[in-house]
């Protein structure tokens, strides 16, 4: 009942310019020094807080200058050409491996937008989309050119055409991909993709909305269950980096209004929360509150109602959770607030393996 093909782009390179926020104070600065700003500076954006970071990246981590914090702007340009990173593990190993998860709200109208000019920036060496809304039959041949070098990964529901989906990209070909759970009941919608490679399993999860008048919450419940025993599954074998749009703000301070949006709102009913406490505590660290605790304005969802991306009033309801053992392994997880295309962002993880 579903559909999924396996895909090798070919190679070419998609460029951006770039477009940065400059604030008043530079404005005393001489032209020149406007002009050397507007080259060197890209945002990234972690708890609501975009840093200047140097680009260019070198071997053994991502030289850059020590960010000086601004307030955030969620609303920024997403023609950034440049994400380095010299992140480390609390060990001081530089990160070596870098996963990007993006909910593209359909990918075909992401691309019309231009926000699949982002990948080529950031460069990951795996990718994982959710939402998608398409096949591979109706790709853009934009986004082909951006995914050059990837070895590429789709599943569609077939019975629905045009809604979820997921999709999975890597530069290093998995040793082996499965589509789906396992269970019947959830394998029809293409939720689920996992790719096992050498040291870990990747799994990219779209998890199902509860829905207007929270009308799929029984279900919702149902599949939290389900994925959580295939996740421990895998566990035993590998450890797991899971990623994706999971549907759910866990925290309160993962929402901008818990209080209006308690047991009303899908993504913030108490049994959806409890679905992902319960992951948590079968041995998985959601990898974002493990790094910033106390991090607000923090988010990687945004309704288009109200201005509300601009206003930064938001949701994080997207993800990488990690097997406890991948820990000591952790670099940093990024929220890129400023690129756009989608009513989501993407998300990085950078890993020392």
């Amino acid at each position: 009942r579903e559909t999924h093909r396996t895909i090798v782009w070919g190679r070419s390179r998609q460029v951006g310019g770039f477009l940065s926020q400059i604030s008043p104070i530079f404005l005393k600065k001489s032209v020149t020094t406007i002009a050397s700003v507007v080259r060197t500076a890209v945002f990234t954006c972690r708890g609501g807080i975009l840093n200047a970071i140097m680009p260019k990246r070198k071997a053994g981590g991502d030289a850059k200058e020590s960010p000086k914090k601004t307030k955030g702007d969620v609303g920024a340009s997403s023609s950034q050409t440049d994400f380095s990173s010299n992140a480390k593990t609390k060990s001081g190993k530089h990160w070596n491996l870098k996963i990007a998860s993006w909910n593209v709200d359909g990918l075909r109208g992401t691309v019309k937008k231009n926000g699949h000019a982002y990948i080529p920036q950031d460069d990951p060496d795996i990718i994982c989309l959710q939402e998608t809304k398409c096949t591979d039959k109706d790709v853009p041949k934009e986004f082909t050119g951006a995914m050059d070098g990837y070895h590429g990964y789709w599943y569609a529901p077939t019975e629905k055409k045009g809604y979820a989906g997921t999709a999975l990209f890597s530069k290093v070909k998995p040793i082996k991909v499965n589509y789906g759970i396992g269970v019947a009941e959830h394998d029809d919608e293409g939720r689920v993709i996992t790719a096992e490679f050498d040291k870990f399993y990747m799994v990219t999860a779209y998890v199902p909305n509860s829905g207007k008048g929270l009308v799929r919450l029984d279900y919702r419940q149902t599949w939290d269950e389900a994925f959580t025993d295939y996740l421990v599954k895998l566990d035993k074998k590998k450890p797991v980096v899971l990623c994706g749009d999971l549907n759910v703000a866990h925290q309160e301070i993962d929402l901008k209004n818990p209080k209006s949006n308690k047991n009303k709102t899908p993504g913030f009913t108490d049994q959806e929360r409890e679905g992902f406490s319960a992951l948590l505590e079968e041995g998985f660290k959601d990898s974002y509150r493990e790094l910033y605790p106390e991090e607000t304005d923090c988010y990687t969802f945004w309704s288009y109602m109200g201005g509300a991306r601009a206003k930064n009033v938001g949701w994080r309801l997207d993800y990488f959770v990690l097997s406890d053992r991948l820990m000591p392994h952790l670099c940093d997880n990024v929220i890129r607030s400023g690129v756009m295309g989608s009513d989501h962002c993407p998300i990085v993880l950078l890993l020392a393996l």
